[in-house]
């Protein structure tokens, strides 16, 4: 079973909790339409491979800055 990091842990004191959430499930979106296009059967669900990719950074959150 995979361990699960938290939150605090991928957010890096830069990113929202909701930026967080909205990248994964985006992330998780297209991991399943990928799979599905390709007519791959994914052994995990898309949003614990989302996570995992996001906790070992291979994808970036980009929030614009609030004091612009």
């Amino acid at each position: 079973m995979m361990k699960r990091p938290s939150v605090s842990d991928m957010l890096e004191n830069k990113t929202t909790r909701y930026s967080l959430v909205i990248a994964v499930a985006k992330r998780a979106r297209e991991i399943a339409a990928d799979g599905k296009k390709r007519g791959i059967v994914l052994d995990e669900k898309p949003v614990l491979l989302a996570i995992e990719e996001f906790k070992k950074h291979k994808y970036n959150i980009l929030e614009p800055d609030i004091n612009e």
